[in-house]
């Protein structure tokens, strides 16, 4: 099974990318992490279902359900994204805001180890924000949330065969990838 991590910043690319990787295969399941909770989000739902190919599954449900979706699926998975997955296990727990921060984190995490490590799938591709780059948060929430991301994004870097970070709609790879792979 291979693994590939596609880190990259706000319309970036990164799903262009991972979705051009994808579509080489037969069979794809595209989860979609998102909830539509407002008319921006639904704008972004809606041109990301437009783009996908009609023969594709797509799987839309609570964070904890990507497992048995994701590890049942015989062919490719597209995961987009990691970062809206984080934030629904956050924001869905009060310790978020609380005092009980660091075992919300230590959750987060282990369910992010989860998710690399499945078996099942012959392809994995998750996106991912890269948040290093952008300023430190003015409040506790954005810091905590901040931190988890590149913790995130450091273990699912270290579990995948293939990581590419985009930049203004170009891949630059930086772990084991095609450099000639263009969007």
């Amino acid at each position: 099974m291979e693994r590939i991590l596609i880190l990259g910043g706000v319309r970036s690319g990164k799903s262009r990318l991972a979705e051009v990787l994808t579509s080489r295969h037969r069979r794809v399941l595209y989860c979609a992490t998102a909830e539509a909770l407002d008319p921006e989000m639904e704008e972004r739902v809606r041109l990301h279902r437009e783009r996908r190919p009609p023969d594709w599954e797509t799987w839309e449900g609570a964070p904890e359900e990507i497992f048995h979706a994701v590890s049942s699926f015989p062919g490719a998975v597209l995961v987009d994204c990691l970062t809206v997955w984080l934030s629904r296990i956050c924001l869905a727990d009060p310790s978020f805001q609380g005092d009980r921060w660091q075992d919300l984190k230590e959750r987060a995490l282990e369910m992010t180890r989860r998710l690399f490590s499945l078996e099942g799938p012959s392809h994995l591709v998750v996106v991912s924000n890269e948040v290093g780059f952008s300023l430190v948060p003015p409040n506790r929430m954005g810091r905590r949330f901040q931190e988890l991301q590149g913790m995130a994004n450091a273990l699912g870097a270290a579990a995948c065969d293939r990581v590419a970070l985009v930049v203004a709609g170009v891949p630059l790879w930086i772990k084991g990838g095609d450099p000639h792979v263009v969007p």
